[in-house]
């Protein structure tokens, strides 16, 4: 038997997580793979796996603690002495270590002492366990730079990065290109240095073995470090995502600054420390809004002491819930918003629905009205793409998009989450029956992973469950409409001749009126609608 110590993985960036859960007790025997804490940062929830199985003789941290990547989470009794001397070597490291080319020294005593300049050869160091593109180099060769500084800027379907100079020195070769794929390991540049600050490849964070076979470093399930959702694109930052240095994100996190609403004068709209400074003392003027409580000028609302009417308790609001409150406040301030009502003959739609509840149950899935509307509204955005764009942060463009993804808002107990149904316009009504629930289950469960959160065009809100008549749902930005779906009641309405019995659903459409006007909203309820009362217009 052996003791080993189970250490956080690279939380993909993010400082001092929190841990909301955590799901194993001193005792436990777990199987590798068994999730042992949960964690939730400002972007996303994840689980942070057992590396391999074990009995876990004690936990180290507790619910609420904040936890860094490297931080001891538990104690795990597993089998084999094997594992307590040597850690298993991964060839495909060991391959990346043989093409390091060595420091060109003596030795590495000489490199941390003489005075001499010496040309050394460094790798690139560990960026995530991941291989990621260089998009730009920062020097070129003869450049004279300082610890520290920006060699490459790479990114990954997580985040850009910068990599920096692990020593003063001048660069001698740059052994990568622009465009290269680039992952730990691998040799970056060559650099002559000078005297005690000469540093070997060895001083670089490297995706080497582990040196103590007690101490295992494991990957997390879920790894939230994607490109943050901006709400302003703008011409440097086409993509609508946000570049930034791990000093720059340091910087914005200490100051509590949210970098997905700061634009960025650097290359690919790259966002630098004098933008973040630049936004500080545009917010101190009142000229941006950074809460949720006040900004734009807009009066505080004042402080109050309600325990002098009575007994009050206090509740921390969770990450999720602050984050959505932001968001909520940010659009509201930002889009003048427009609600248009109506209500819809789903009678026929209804009848056909339950003609396919047999083949449904052979398929596997349960058919609610759900699957039917988003279909209708892929169609419905196809042939009105006003309401499926955004707009651009110039304020003189349309962003219009050729796909249709179509977030879903869902009650959890952590707060809303709206999961993201892709290319809803491909998808068939059972696939669509399908993958609604599975997505509703996994956003309740709380492991919706960051993607499955990102990328709508159209958001659907129903409050169908809890009744009411109709509502005014905020647009969800850079979004430019969302459709609230209300209770479905039985009405007479008025053929022409008698009173019928009509299933009546009331929608709520809310729009964007910078970009969307009265009479495009009517087409588009029009569309719709027609579409709902007779599902066979879909076809046409």
């Amino acid at each position: 038997m052996a003791i080993e110590k189970i250490k956080a993985p690279d939380l993909g960036g993010a400082e001092n997580v929190e841990i909301i859960e955590v799901c194993v007790s001193a005792g436990d025997t777990v199987d590798a793979e068994d999730s042992l804490v949960v964690v939730e940062s400002d972007k996303a929830s994840m689980e942070i796996p057992a590396p391999q199985a074990g009995k876990v003789v004690a936990v180290l941290v507790n619910e609420g603690d904040s936890l860094n990547e490297g931080d001891v989470i538990l104690e795990l009794e597993v089998q084999g002495e094997e594992a307590a001397s040597e850690a298993p070597a991964d060839p495909e490291v060991e391959a990346r270590l043989e093409e390091v080319p060595a420091p060109v020294v003596e030795s590495a005593a000489e490199a941390t002492t003489s005075q001499a300049s010496t040309v050394q050869s460094f790798p690139i160091p560990d960026i995530g366990g991941d291989s990621a593109e260089v998009i730009e180099l920062c020097v070129a060769v003869g450049d004279a730079v300082e610890e520290g500084d920006s060699l490459i800027v790479l990114e990954s379907d997580k985040a850009s990065m910068e990599v920096p100079s692990p020593a003063a020195g001048t660069i001698k070769a740059i052994l990568i290109n622009e465009g290269d794929t680039a992952s730990a390991g691998l040799p970056l540049v060559e650099m002559e240095v000078v005297g005690s600050v000469a540093a070997t490849s060895e001083d670089i964070p490297m995706p080497t073995p582990a040196a103590d076979a007690k101490e295992k470093i494991i990957e997390p399930k879920q790894v939230s470090e994607k490109h943050q959702p901006v709400h302003g694109m703008t011409e440097n930052r086409p993509t609508g995502e946000v570049y930034a240095g791990p000093s720059v994100r340091k910087m914005a996190r200490e100051i509590g600054v949210d970098l997905a609403i700061v634009p960025g004068s650097g290359p690919r709209g790259r966002i630098q420390k004098a933008d973040v400074k630049s936004f500080i003392k545009d917010a101190l003027a009142n000229k941006r809004v950074g809460q949720a409580t006040g900004g734009a000028g807009i009066p505080q609302v004042p402080d109050i002491d309600f325990a002098q009417f009575g007994e009050v308790r206090l509740e921390k609001m969770s990450k999720l819930h602050k984050v959505t409150a932001t968001n909520m406040h940010r659009s509201w301030l930002n889009v003048p918003h427009v609600t248009a009502f109506d209500d819809v003959d789903i009678t026929d739609l209804e009848a056909f629905r339950s003609t396919l509840k047999k083949e449904a149950e052979k398929a596997g899935v349960k058919i609610t009205p759900l699957p039917f509307l988003l279909k209708a509204l892929a169609k419905a955005l196809m042939a009105h793409p006003k309401m499926n764009s955004s707009l651009h942060a110039d304020g003189e463009h349309l962003v219009y998009k050729d796909y249709v993804h179509i977030g879903m808002a869902v009650d959890t107990p952590a707060g809303l989450m709206v999961p993201v149904i892709r290319d809803v316009d491909k998808k068939s009504i059972f696939e669509l029956a399908a993958e609604t629930v599975e997505l509703a289950q996994k956003a309740k469960e709380r492991k919706l992973k960051p993607q499955e959160m990102q990328g709508g065009t159209f958001t659907v809100s129903s409050l169908g469950a809890m009744g009411g008549t109709g509502f005014t749902p905020i647009v969800n930005t850079p979004e430019v409409a969302i459709l609230g779906v209300s209770k479905l009641s039985v009405k007479p309405v008025w053929d022409g001749e008698n009173f019928v019995p009509k299933k009546m659903l009331p929608l709520s459409l809310s729009y964007d009126h910078r970009v969307v006007n009265g009479a495009d909203a009517g087409r588009f309820f029009v569309f719709l609608n027609s579409i709902l009362q007779d599902f066979r217009r879909l076809a046409l």
